[in-house]
């Protein structure tokens, strides 16, 4: 019965998730425009740094004690529908069926480039916080 529990709470952090990573797309494309995909970028790009730093504070040793249905539910449910790697996999086949190739390889390199960086930050800023007590 508990996994049913969690499967249920982790797919409401799946759709509070995904509604945040729809309505942050669509603010960026009214803000920047379509042409293109800076609201799969931010989305990719926060949602990395979110999950490196709840890694960094709620795991064991970390400043909060969450138990592993709470990081479950935030971790692969709220970070897991708010980030978007199949939409930035259709954005860059986009770019490169609109023959702008130089902007496909630039949305590859620059969004892997920035979401392990994110994710890294992330990861110390949790980090800092837990050592700041």
């Amino acid at each position: 019965m508990e996994t049913w529990r969690e499967l249920v709470w982790i797919s409401l952090g799946g759709g509070v998730g995904t509604a945040a990573r729809f309505a942050i797309s669509k603010f960026c494309a009214r803000w920047v425009g379509e042409a293109f995909p800076w609201g799969t970028w931010v989305v990719n790009f926060s949602g990395s740094f979110l999950i490196g730093w709840l890694a960094a504070i709620s795991f064991p040793g970390g400043r909060w004690t969450l138990s592993p249905t709470v990081r479950q539910v935030l971790m692969a449910g709220f970070c897991g529908g708010y980030t978007t790697f199949s939409a930035f996999s259709l954005d860059t086949l986009r770019l490169w069926q609109q023959r702008a190739g130089m902007a496909a390889v630039l949305n590859v390199a620059g969004s892997v480039g920035a979401c392990l960086g994110a994710v890294a930050l992330g990861w110390m800023a949790g980090q800092t916080l837990g050592r700041a007590r």
